[in-house]
């Protein structure tokens, strides 16, 4: 694969450059950091909508953009480095593909242009209580009546949901079978009645996660995507698309790049923590695995681009992607505290504050759970293990 870029794609990253530095401003970037974060993303994202830009992976025949693999390529890395927040993934990334590739005509026409245009915010209902990462034994039920379906239930872990209008959910609907057969895959108004939504605060104390209760909830058959009883398929190509997302190489060469200027500031001694040797291998290490992983992501995307879907390439991406993104929450989180706090807000190694170890102790307890969700690492092993290395 030629990774270097044309005068063409050289012309793209300006073009890209220049509207960030336009559409990203300074009033934006506190709204997304303040509690207005919902109106404030939404808002980006219709600006991203307006230039054509709010969905990079769609086919170009649903409103996607058309670019190419290394346009894309160049767009995250741009993103990233600019500092710029992803999109929420549940609506443009995640559930908008399964309904591409499963839905029905009608589905089509109606939710994909609402996504398209951040109308509707959704939610992912798949972890339940007692049922993680073995999602084939969910519990949560859908039975029959009539046009309908009646779901009882709970799940769990469900990110922004306190916000949500839609949540896709995996339901049974038959235990006739083995624990993946009898999975549907439906999509539920949040508004309808006996849903209740009940928040987490978690170990970063924010309120991003929640849990659904689900108290005979009717829902149209209308909803199901892909067949009755065929969730599980549905289900494995939605979690393809979110552990590549997940894997988050951009957001991480950017972590590397602030690591590297701030390690090298001077501490009021004189030392610099860059001239630690620890330090160093440490910091090469990552280099080393994350230029490795970023070429599988090239490889993923390429696959994308010519019509296919990730496959088992997916789990090698979240895997690796979610480690690097840990041991660079470390190596903040050591930088956080040999300068004592007088560093970089938000990671913005030239505005100097005590916010900035607030910021790396957030992200670093939070980054705790990014090898659990998406389907643990140890999860991922077994697919490779399975699908990859043809092992049973």
């Amino acid at each position: 694969m030629d990774t270097a870029y044309s005068s063409e794609d050289l012309a793209f990253r300006d073009e890209v450059r220049g509207f960030f530095d336009e559409a990203y401003t300074p009033e934006l970037q506190a709204r997304l950091r303040s509690p207005d974060y919902k109106n404030a993303i939404e808002d980006w994202q219709r600006k991203l909508y307006d230039k054509g830009w709010v969905a990079p992976n769609w086919p170009a025949e649903f409103g996607g953009t058309g670019w190419t693999a290394t346009q894309k390529y160049i767009y995250e890395t741009e993103r990233s480095l600019a500092g710029i927040p992803n999109v929420v993934p549940f609506g443009l990334v995640m559930v908008a593909n399964v309904i591409m590739a499963y839905g029905t005509d009608e589905q089509k026409e109606y939710f994909l242009p609402r996504i398209l245009k951040s109308e509707d915010w959704w939610c992912q209902g798949y972890s339940e209580p007692g049922s993680g990462s073995d999602l084939a034994s969910l519990k949560t039920k859908a039975e029959r009546d009539g046009d309908d379906f009646i779901i009882n239930g709970a799940k769990i872990w469900t990110t922004y949901a306190q916000y949500a209008d839609w949540i896709f959910c995996l339901v049974r609907t038959d235990n006739s079978g083995k624990k993946q057969e009898g999975i549907t895959f439906i999509l539920i108004d949040m508004k309808s009645e006996g849903i209740k939504v009940n928040p987490i605060i978690s170990i970063d104390n924010h309120h991003s996660l929640n849990e659904v209760e689900f108290n005979n909830v009717r829902v149209s058959a209308k909803n199901v995507v892909g067949e009755i009883g065929k969730g599980w398929t549905v289900a494995k190509a939605l979690l393809a698309h979110e552990r590549t997302g997940i894997a988050g190489v951009a957001d991480v060469k950017r972590a590397v790049r602030v690591i590297k200027e701030v390690a090298a500031k001077e501490e009021n001694g004189g030392q610099r923590l860059m001239d630690d040797p620890g330090f160093q291998q440490r910091l090469a290490d990552i280099e080393v695995e994350l230029m490795a992983l970023e070429f599988t992501e090239l490889r993923t995307l390429a696959t994308q681009a010519a019509g296919g879907f990730p496959g088992p390439e997916s789990s090698l991406l979240k895997i690796k992607g979610t480690e690097l993104q840990q041991a660079t929450q470390e190596l903040l989180m050591e930088i956080a505290a040999y300068y004592q706090g007088v560093l970089p807000v938000d990671l913005d190694p030239d505005a100097l504050g005590h916010e900035f170890a607030t910021e790396a102790r957030r992200n670093y307890m939070y980054g705790r759970a990014a090898t659990i969700y998406g389907g643990s690492n140890e999860v991922q092993k077994n697919i490779i293990a399975k699908y990859v290395l043809g092992l049973e």
